[in-house]
């Protein structure tokens, strides 16, 4: 008999890997797991996603356009462009409130598995072009020192982010608090050695 169509069946399937992925992580999740927790043939999820890669691939696009819709909404208050130190701020919330996010970050190891390996490098230089350009407009309205260099700040910050999603691996598994207390240090970093300006920080 024939399974019943599921509306929306994309976004159920990614509903689905996500809350698998936290639960069992990466390397335990399977396109059958998902299948069945669906309530969907294991060719359903294969005729919307190749591979399990591409599906992780997808749950991580949508977690990322989830945080920006966020980070949006926290700072939307401020008038354009927003200050660099309040950018990041705002990150910081919304990442520590996905569970996707935070968890690839406090954990990646047991949440991402060996898809770390696989992630293409092309993500970490689109955002890495972000926040040159970002930091280009923000110098342009004297909203940063103007001896800064955009794509250097943009570095840093960039090396900082990576390097947090590598900590756990490194020196071991990161709390929330410890997430929280690290991204604010290099948040006052930018406020008192960048911004130019009262802070203008999200509000609380």
């Amino acid at each position: 008999m024939p399974r019943p169509t599921i509306p929306d069946r994309r976004e159920t399937l990614l509903d689905v890997a996500e809350r698998l992925v936290l639960d069992r992580g990466f390397d335990a999740m399977s396109m059958q797991s998902v299948a069945e927790a669906a309530g969907v043939s294991k060719g359903g999820v294969y005729r919307e996603f190749a591979g399990k890669h591409e599906l992780l691939d997808a749950v991580l696009l949508r977690s990322t356009a989830r945080l920006g819709e966020r980070v949006d909404a926290l700072t939307a208050y401020l008038p354009p462009p927003v200050p660099l130190s309040a950018l990041y701020r705002a990150g910081v919330e919304a990442l520590l409130a996905d569970p996707l996010m935070s968890a690839a970050f406090l954990d990646d190891r047991a949440v991402l598995g060996e898809h770390v390996r696989a992630v293409d490098p092309e993500r970490y230089r689109a955002r890495f072009r972000w926040i040159t350009a970002h930091v280009e407009e923000l110098r342009a309205a004297g909203r940063v020192r103007p001896d800064v260099d955009p794509e250097a700040v943009s570095l840093a910050l960039s090396s900082v982010t990576i390097g947090l999603l590598s900590a756990s691996a490194l020196i071991g598994p990161l709390t929330a608090d410890q997430l929280r207390a690290a991204l604010g240090v290099v948040e006052g970093l930018v406020r008192e050695g960048i911004d130019v300006g009262p802070d203008e920080g999200t509000r609380p």
